[in-house]
């Protein structure tokens, strides 16, 4: 691996993180890390029960604290829950030590993506304007990763083969 440590990816749920992140740790020959899945194994329980019975407060510094755990394995592919890169503390871990790639898509493709899903608790009771209000609040966030793919019109293939040619360059 090059001088940044870890390939992380972030975006809005529903923007293919897990699935791009998968593919380009295959590519690499390297380990993929989902975040979401490591909280839930952790806890035994799915993200939309841990919201429920134990609130987003509790999800979010449980999801901080196995976040930074897993930033400092070496020759990863690590894909961030939707929330995390909001977090300071992950965000300054991330651009300092880590290649950040925000998978970018518009907001009505993500609204597709993300609005009948039973297992987003943010989503779930929330208004097409309030997703779009959580997207554009996070893209300001989003958009401090080291790269931006826009995603709109390209396959998963061609998105993996950008972040490879970016990978590759850097």
């Amino acid at each position: 691996m090059k001088s940044k440590e870890n390939l992380v990816f972030l975006g809005m749920m529903g923007s293919g993180k897990s699935s791009i992140g998968s593919l380009i740790a295959k590519k690499l020959k390297l380990d993929f890390i989902d975040i979401d899945n490591e909280i839930e194994n952790e806890l035994g329980d799915s993200i939309k029960k841990i919201f429920e019975t134990k609130g987003e407060n509790y999800f979010r510094k449980f999801e901080e604290k196995i976040t930074l755990k897993k930033l400092k394995l070496n020759s990863v592919v690590i894909s961030l829950g939707g929330g995390a890169f909001t977090n300071k503390n992950i965000r300054q871990n991330v651009l300092k030590n880590h290649l950040s790639f925000w998978l970018n898509w518009k907001n009505e493709i993500l609204l597709n993506r993300i609005k009948y899903s039973k297992k987003r608790p943010l989503a779930f009771n929330a208004t097409d304007n309030e997703l779009i209000d959580l997207i554009k609040k996070r893209s300001n966030i989003y958009s401090k990763a080291l790269f931006e793919i826009k995603c709109d019109n390209l396959s998963k293939k061609d998105i993996v083969k950008k972040i490879l040619k970016i990978y590759e360059t850097n």
